[in-house]
């Protein structure tokens, strides 16, 4: 199988490809789809002695990436494990991936919760290509909200920084609002990132009993509100605009 893959389903909404470079994440959220998409007890998901690089990555990387050399897709790393990890800070494995696509001309998205010590180490793989993205998922602003729902993960204000630096470094940067666990939050979370962040994805909770309570419609329509007025492109995934639909509420979910 390959390791640069299409993803399918929900995740297409987020990159064209992917690759995944390690088994298991030490952050261990607690809305994690990961462990049980990979068919794995979420414990030992997120334990020290299971986390390792995914066998053979870097050797089929470097082989697949030279067959796909100039690709102009972007690929994400990654949906089922953190690319910057505090596992990454000993293995360096991402930086070795990298390395890898950089020099193959392609261009990558980053997806992580690990801060800003990722960006810093990595700027000048980061910057070697225009079309490259560092992106960080937010959902909370308040640490101790954020260690009981994301407990191995950056804290939100680590996280943030990481996206200051990139933009500083001339980087494209986006958030994921997804899960939202608070919309309040969200709406504040978007006040302190506007000024240096690219552009906005943004999907509700599922599979969890506090989705019920959130008014998704309302929701929804704030944030259109707050993303328009504020001059940013977002776009609003298919699983939050089916939820205000099926209120009667519609739109296609997304500016630019």
């Amino acid at each position: 199988m390959s390791v640069i893959y299409e993803p399918r389903g929900k995740a297409r909404e987020y990159s064209e490809l992917a690759v995944n470079l390690y088994k298991g994440c030490s952050h261990a959220c607690v809305y994690c789809y990961a462990p049980a998409a990979t068919f794995c007890d979420r414990r030992k998901f997120s334990s020290p002695d299971y986390i390792q690089p995914r066998p053979d990555i870097l050797k089929t990387l470097e082989r697949e990436a030279q067959k796909m050399s100039g690709d102009p897709r972007r690929i994400l790393l990654s949906f089922t494990s953190d690319p910057y990890q505090p596992a990454e800070q000993t293995m360096g494995v991402t930086r070795k991936a990298l390395k890898t696509l950089m020099a193959h001309g392609l261009s990558v998205t980053i997806l992580t919760k690990g801060g800003s010590w990722g960006v810093v180490r990595d700027m000048d793989l980061l910057k070697a290509n225009p079309h490259n993205a560092w992106s960080v998922t937010l959902t909370h602003d308040e640490p101790a909200f954020s260690l009981e729902w994301e407990p191995g993960a950056a804290l939100p204000e680590d996280r943030i920084e990481s996206l200051r630096l990139a933009h500083s470094a001339g980087i494209k940067t986006w958030v994921s609002f997804e899960p939202v666990l608070d919309p309040e939050a969200v709406y504040r979370l978007l006040d302190q990132t506007h000024e240096f962040v690219d552009f906005y994805k943004v999907g509700k909770l599922n599979y969890h009993p506090l989705a019920k309570e959130i008014d998704w419609p309302k929701f929804k329509g704030e944030m259109e509100e707050r993303l328009t007025r504020l001059g940013k492109h977002y776009y609003l995934k298919e699983d939050l605009r089916g939820a205000a639909v099926r209120d009667g509420v519609d739109s296609i979910g997304k500016v630019g």
